[in-house]
């Protein structure tokens, strides 16, 4: 495994583990899933482009 698919995972994860529907983040709302959403478009981005 690369670096880059290492990162994309831990995004991926770091992004099911701030959504709001967990009883940690309940009172977050939407923001900190939308930053690191905002963050793995990028890194995929960067992947498909080979850039990672």
């Amino acid at each position: 495994m690369s670096l880059g698919t290492i990162l994309l995972i831990v995004v991926i994860l770091a992004l099911v583990g701030v959504l709001p529907v967990w009883p940690h983040a309940s009172s977050w709302g939407y923001r900190p899933s939308g930053l690191v959403g905002v963050v793995l478009v990028i890194l995929i981005v960067l992947f498909v482009t080979g850039r990672l």
